[in-house]
């Protein structure tokens, strides 16, 4: 769905100088930031909201800048061997970190910026005007969580067997079904319940169903059965939603692989680990080109990229400094009507 490239872009050191030097004494005041606390993660904003310019950092718990892209483990369970305190699981569950991109019935079209330096989380641009998802009734805005799984990969480069499209150059979306209304930037627990394939615009784009393990029904929700008996007509939802999201753009509906089926846990969990194999073999590539890559932290698990706090606070000291949110057109609240 997103039209970036995919990793974070070189960056040049002497550009970093000149203006972090210009922008220090604002950078370290404390009006020139806004930080959020998350679980394990510090989320800060540069820019302000609904502009071209609004940026959305990670860092750990310590204030150490990270890529949402390839610093987070995508397994819970590398996360722990990393030094982040467990949380009460069960012990045969297989739960992945999901990076929240948009909260449930909001409209603007965030995302992982996957060539910028850090990968900050930013609103996506087209034709120059910032994009919004249409309301096609009876949905306002995305109708659950959405985001993206780190450290995976849909390669552009490789069809898959199952849908005969390529991939669509970006990490592997996750539609978070649970009750509570998540924020940007958000990095969640979840387990993965199964996928559906949209074939977006000659793309393979799975979106991975899942739920937060901290929702009241997690502990029923086991199998994307479960979803249909426990959740009725959201399944249903899910696809009409993402057939339908481009029409109010002039845009053909999306079509999907598998007849619009829904497959089930285990086919999710193996697609999900095909993508973080393509994930790990693009940072390779990337390495061996020799590429400066400012998105992966010396204090996280071993990398073959590093970069200095130095570095990666320099990369946000050249970002516009945090403002008040600018105005957002009525037309983002229009009904659109299909029949159907």
């Amino acid at each position: 769905m997103r039209s970036v490239i995919y990793t974070a872009a070189k960056f040049s050191a002497a550009v970093l100088c000149s203006q972090s030097s210009r922008k220090s004494k604002s950078f370290i005041s404390a009006a020139s930031f806004h930080l959020r606390k998350m679980v394990h993660y510090l989320t800060e904003q540069r820019g302000r909201p609904n502009s071209t310019d609004y940026r959305i950092y990670l860092k750990t718990s310590d204030g150490k800048y990270i890529s949402p892209f390839h610093d987070i483990p995508l397994y819970v369970a590398d996360e722990q061997e990393c030094g982040v305190p467990p949380k009460k699981l069960k012990t045969n569950e297989i739960l992945f970190n999901m990076v929240v991109e948009v909260p449930r019935w909001s409209n603007a079209k965030m995302e992982i910026a996957t060539k910028e330096p850090l990968n900050p989380i930013k609103q996506d641009v087209k034709k120059g005007k910032l994009r919004y998802v249409a309301n096609i009734f009876p949905h306002k805005g995305y109708i659950w969580n959405y985001g993206a799984l780190p450290q995976t990969w849909e390669d552009p480069n490789h069809t898959d067997k199952e849908t005969t499209c390529c991939g669509d150059n970006d990490p592997i979306d996750v539609c978070e079904i649970s009750s509570k209304v998540c924020v940007t930037g958000q990095v969640i627990q979840v387990k993965v319940l199964g996928i559906l394939a949209l074939i977006d615009e000659g793309e393979t784009d799975w979106k991975v169903i899942a739920i937060n393990i901290e929702d009241p029904d997690a502990s029923s929700l086991n199998c994307i059965e479960d979803v249909r008996k426990i959740k009725p007509g959201h399944l249903e939802a899910t696809v009409d939603w993402f057939k339908k999201y481009k029409v109010p753009d002039g845009k053909p509906e999306n079509k999907f692989a598998f007849n619009g089926q829904f497959k089930d846990k285990d086919f999710a969990i193996e697609v999900i680990k095909s993508t973080h194999s393509f994930w790990k073999a693009l940072v390779m590539r990337q390495k061996m080109k020799g590429d400066e890559i400012f998105c992966q932290n010396t204090s996280l698990c071993d990398s073959p990229f590093k970069c200095s706090d130095a570095e990666a606070s320099a990369v946000v000291q050249v970002a516009a400094e945090y403002g008040e949110p600018l105005a957002v057109s009525s037309e983002v609240d229009k009904w659109h009507f299909f029949a159907k």
